[in-house]
Formats: C-alpha cells, structure tokens, sequence
C-alpha cells in the first residue's frame, strides 16, 4: 500500500525553558593583580541557553526577579532585578541585570486586578519585562462604557501598566486555510506526537471544541479522530490518526522542504520564532511576552498563552510555532493579518504534551 504523508506539509502547525544551567556556567576574571574583586563575564547565550538560565535564576532569585529577555543583538539574557544582591548573582550565573521599579510579584498581582474588575471581551495582558509593566491591549470592539471602564483599571495601577490599542479583532483563526478538515471547518495540524507508541497530532484546542473528526483534504476520507480537547481557559487538542498515513516529525517550509523537529521547548521574551500555517505559510517574528490572557470576542478566555509579533490569518489555527528543530507552540488567534500585521497568541506545546502524555515523535 502507498503511504501518504502527513505532516507540518500541507498541514502545517512557551515562562522559562529547562531547569538547568547548563551551557550558562560561571566564569570570572580578576581585574588586576592587586584588586581581588572577581569581575564577571556575560555569557554569550543561544535563546534556548538563556532561557535555561533565566529558569534557574528564577528558581534562585524567587521573588528578587521581575523577569528576563533575551537581547538578541548581544546574545545575552537580561535579568530584572530590584536590588543589588540579586544583581550580583545574576552576574555570577553571566547575565546582564538590569534594576527595575517593579517586582514580578507586583505585576501578577496587577494582572489580578485586571482579571476581576476589567474582563473585557476583545482585551488581553501580559507582563512586558522589557518595560517593567502588564501591557493592556483593547482590539477595535472595545469602545464606549467598555473602553472607559478598561481605562479607568489600568489608570488606577498607575506604573505597573500601559493601555495600548490594536486595529485588529480578537478572535480564534478558525476558518479557512486547506489543512485538516472537518464538519464545515478547516485548521492547521501542529506537531506529530507519540502517546504510547501510537501516533497522534496536536492542534487547537478550539478547532477540537467544535470538530470531531480530521480529514487531509475537503469531503476526504477521515485521518483522525479526537482524542482530548481543552477549550477555553487552555487551546490545545490531540487528534489519533485512524488512517494508514505517514506522520513524520517534521513542518512545511512551503518551498518544497520542510523543517525537522526533534524536542518540544519553552519560548523566551525576545527569541526567534517561525509559524507555519495552511493559510499563510511561513511567516517569523518575535517572542514579546509569555503567560499572556486573551479575551477573544466571543467571551472565551484563554490564559498563559505566548504573545508573539509573527502574522496569522483565519485557518492557520493549530498550525506550528518554532525555533530550529524545537517545537514551540500551537496557533491560538490574535488581530491583525500577513498584510498590515498585529499580535498573534500561541499555545505552549510542552504544556499540551504533559496534559496528553505525549511527546514529540
């Protein structure tokens, strides 16, 4: 029997990374001869190293830190910090500390104020560490009594946040694209997986909400059926393939080659990031925040998603986040499109393959 293949072809597809130091190990020099001072070395970091070692530190520093970013001009990672003694142990582990007004407890808890007095349909927030602040976001929807009951919270935080305003709107990227399709509704797959030695794929979890069963073409014949979906609060969902199709670990570069992926990781404030979707193709950007709340138009609310400037269009949800061989997350939605940009927000894959018991496969 000929095999087709399924994969990030056709079908296209973040918080600290690993807990452990690793490669960002401690080197010092002495200044001179007669001054005993250790001056410390800022380690030349990978986005992946430096978000190994802001996971440490932040293990380390506990509430000292208000967060990390990986400055990719210096190859370096940027600590927050709110005193002198963290700084020097940030600079002992190679990075660069940076002293700030705001611990990161003190913007989970402004976040916490914008969850009980500002949830808005067509909102998110999460917290910037570049800024030291929670970025609010209003997308065109929220206007009138909505706009100036939104403005009124975040004026009442004072520092802690900023408002800003998008063109776009809010929303799942559910429909159109040529991925996988089902009941009416097309999405993109994500990554291929492995539960107990069978294999399965990710995708959104609020294209899984509402479709049941996977083709890989419009009225084809089924290739996969639900396994698990999470919808709202979480975005992710796993489909087991029923039919006798390839499923190599790979995403669709559209250029007639495609893109290996080997492990699942975590995103890093500042890191380089590609989406390929069944809409849009392939498209980079940037990792701008992480832990984001998205209030999509329709009232569904999704936490801890990652913020990211990469475009996305209707039908690339579920569709691959990644860097390198590493798979990132699962297109959620945002605003904007590939023509006049905006935000789009991404499921974390490690956090949907620890739901699953899955692995990357």
């Amino acid at each position: 029997m000929k095999h087709r293949r399924i994969s990030g072809k056709r079908v296209a597809m973040a918080g600290s990374a690993v807990l452990a130091l690793v490669a960002a190990g401690v080197t010092f020099q002495t200044a001179n001869a007669s001054d005993d001072v250790p001056q410390f070395t800022v380690k030349t970091l990978d986005a992946h190293a430096a978000g190994s070692l802001a996971a440490t530190l932040d293990k380390t520093l506990g509430g000292d830190t208000a967060g990390a970013y990986y400055e990719a001009k210096s190859k370096s990672l940027v600590v927050n910090v709110v005193d002198e003694a963290a700084a020097e142990q940030v600079r002992q582990a190679g990075g660069k500390a940076r002293l700030v007004q705001h611990t990161l407890a003190e913007l989970t808890n402004a976040r916490q104020t914008l969850s009980d007095k500002a949830t808005i349909p067509g909102t998110s927030w999460a917290v910037d560490p570049v800024s030291n602040k929670v970025v609010v976001t209003a997308d065109r929807t929220v206007d009138g009594a909505a706009w100036d009951k939104l403005s009124k919270v975040v004026d009442g935080l004072g520092s802690k946040a900023e408002l800003t305003k998008s063109k776009g709107e809010f929303k799942p990227l559910i429909a159109g694209g040529d991925a996988i399709w089902g009941n009416g509704g097309r999405c993109s797959l994500g990554f291929n997986v492995v539960k107990g030695g069978e294999p399965y794929f990710l995708t959104a979890g609020h294209c899984t909400e509402s479709i049941t069963s996977w083709s890989d073409a419009q009225g084809g014949a089924e290739i996969g059926a639900n396994e698990g979906s999470s919808f709202p609060d979480n975005d992710y969902g796993l489909v087991k393939y029923t039919s006798d199709v390839e499923h190599p670990s790979e995403v669709d570069l559209y250029d007639g080659s495609t893109q290996a992926i080997t492990q699942a990781g975590d995103a890093t404030v500042g890191m380089s990031v590609t989406r390929s979707g069944s809409t849009t193709q392939v498209h980079d950007g940037e990792v701008t925040a992480l832990d984001a709340t998205v209030n999509y138009g329709n009232g569904d609310i999704v936490n801890g998603l990652i913020q990211t400037t990469v475009c996305a269009e209707p039908g690339d949800s579920g569709g691959s986040l990644f860097s390198g061989d590493t798979a990132i997350g699962l297109t959620s939605g945002g605003s904007g499109d590939c023509s006049a940009g905006g935000e789009t927000f991404f499921q974390p894959v490690p956090e949907a393959l620890a739901a699953f018991g899955a692995e990357i496969g």
